[in-house]
């Protein structure tokens, strides 16, 4: 073989691989070039946690997780003997305090109204008895019989026997009267302070049934029956159905026009369809979230954005956890 032939077919060889190198670089670029790129996002919904204020053992469990409940319905009893106990000491108060309220507002016995009336005449009895005393001792010091101590003897009597009198009437009246207002006022405050109590232990009894606050499903149960729960606890988490919406995570570079109260569409694989969502919240998702440079030099970074958006309309089927996603 000549050295020109030779030659040749070195050149055809070059030729040849760099033909292929760009045939594969053509097909490369129009085949990835052509995919668009994804965002992928997922399903998520509201949530309440059930749990109570006062702990107790669970005794009853009447759902079950993936049941629907509606508001009131009930959903655990819990056993709280101590509860029980705190109520029977509020209701012992409540009527220890009304007694003494209703023995304030009645005043005195009847018994002792009557002994007080009888010492009130005692006395005005014995007050007449020592004025007619005096009176007759008066007379007779006047016309010189008896002398200024005697006279002065039986007026300290009268005196005292009038002073003994008003006190008697005193007492009756205080009996007739009752107690002071200060003191009925004073007992009715006890009154009203033993029924808050005992209201504030109901309050606790009504805990220990625990009763759905809004319509939704059953997601998860965390004791068993038997099992203590503490003030708090969570004893099931219950998702609100009817509040659906997606979670994106989007590089600031892709939002491609997102904003709040603007549309796109999402695929949902796991009906093969498309869905309209309408964005409702967007925000940076701070210091700690991913940061990515647009060149290996880095002239500036992309930020990554959270973009929460819910769907147009009613999807059935659609549920927590399902993916999400954004074409581009």
């Amino acid at each position: 073989m000549s050295a020109k032939t030779q030659h040749n077919n070195i050149l055809l060889a070059i030729l040849g691989f760099a033909a292929v190198v760009i045939i594969v670089a053509a097909i490369g670029y129009f085949a990835l070039g052509r995919d668009p790129e994804l965002i992928q996002g997922q399903v998520e919904v509201s949530e309440y946690r059930v749990s109570s204020k006062v702990p107790g053992r669970i005794l009853e469990i009447r759902v079950k997780e993936g049941d629907f409940v509606r508001a009131g319905d009930t959903l655990a009893i819990l056993d709280a003997p101590e509860v029980r106990a705190k109520m029977e000491q509020a209701q012992g108060a409540e009527a220890a305090a009304a007694a003494l309220e209703l023995k304030a507002q009645n005043g005195a016995r009847q018994e002792q109204i009557q002994g007080a009336y009888q010492v009130m005449q005692q006395a005005n009895a014995g007050l007449e008895i020592a004025q007619k005393s005096y009176q007759r001792i008066q007379r007779l010091f006047d016309e010189g019989v008896v002398s200024a101590q005697k006279r002065d003897e039986v007026y300290a009597n009268f005196k005292a026997m009038e002073a003994q009198a008003m006190a008697a009437k005193s007492q009756y009246q205080m009996a007739v009267n009752g107690a002071r207002r200060e003191d009925k006022l004073a007992a009715q405050a006890q009154v009203n302070r033993a029924r808050g109590a005992v209201q504030e232990v109901n309050s606790y009894i009504n805990e220990t049934v625990q009763i759905a606050q809004m319509d939704g499903e059953v997601s998860s149960i965390y004791p068993k029956v038997g099992e203590l729960v503490g003030t708090g606890s969570p004893i099931m988490t219950i998702s609100l159905m009817n509040d659906m919406w997606g979670t994106f995570n989007v590089r600031e570079d892709q939002l491609n026009g997102l904003a709040i109260d603007s549309t796109f569409t999402a695929f949902v694989p796991a009906f093969n369809k498309d869905i309209q969502m309408k964005v409702y919240y967007m925000k940076d998702q701070g210091s700690f979230a991913v940061w990515k440079a647009t060149k290996a030099t880095g002239e500036y970074d992309l930020k990554t954005f959270e973009v929460k958006a819910r769907p147009v309309e009613k999807l059935e089927g659609l549920r927590p956890g399902m993916t999400l996603i954004i074409k581009q």
